[in-house]
């Protein structure tokens, strides 16, 4: 990824976040909304993990990572204007192309309680929820609401 991509990542990934179903009061908070900013801008200039770009026309329209354990989608963040036009699903198939390649058995991914378009677009792929509760944001400081999902591959 070339400097101005990281750039564009990060921006995303925030204006993604901010157009979310799934906005709590925690999330008006300035100083939360900060954090979250500034993790999405080192984490697209730091990380050293997988990440998909979606372009359409050469405008970087979303993207999509793998950090973490080798069985988990950790990001899929769409740009809000060009949200509802299929590019999550291709993200997340292009992501179980990889895990099923490697011979990884199932896929994991985990989004906010109330994001029922992420949820919806996961159950599309064919996951399932397998959990709900509360979990710790490191980056936020706040205990959010959260789900994770599976799938067999």
């Amino acid at each position: 990824m070339t400097e101005a991509d990281r750039t564009a990542v990060g921006l995303i990934g925030f204006a993604a976040w901010q157009s979310s179903s799934a906005f709590e009061d925690s999330y008006l908070d300035p100083v939360v909304i900060e954090r979250v900013r500034r993790e999405f801008e080192s984490f697209a200039a730091e990380t050293q993990c997988d990440i998909a770009i979606a372009d359409i026309d050469g405008a970087i329209a979303g993207w999509g990572a793998r950090a973490g354990d080798p069985d988990y989608i950790s990001d899929i963040w769409i740009s809000p204007e060009f949200q509802g036009r299929g590019i999550g699903r291709l993200l997340v198939e292009h992501f179980l192309d990889q895990m099923r390649n490697s011979g990884t058995p199932i896929a994991k991914i985990a989004t906010h309680a109330r994001n029922v378009n992420a949820i919806r677009l996961y159950e599309r792929c064919d996951f399932a929820v397998v959990w709900q509760g509360t979990q710790w944001s490191e980056t936020m400081q706040v205990n959010l609401q959260k789900v994770r999902l599976e799938r067999v591959l």
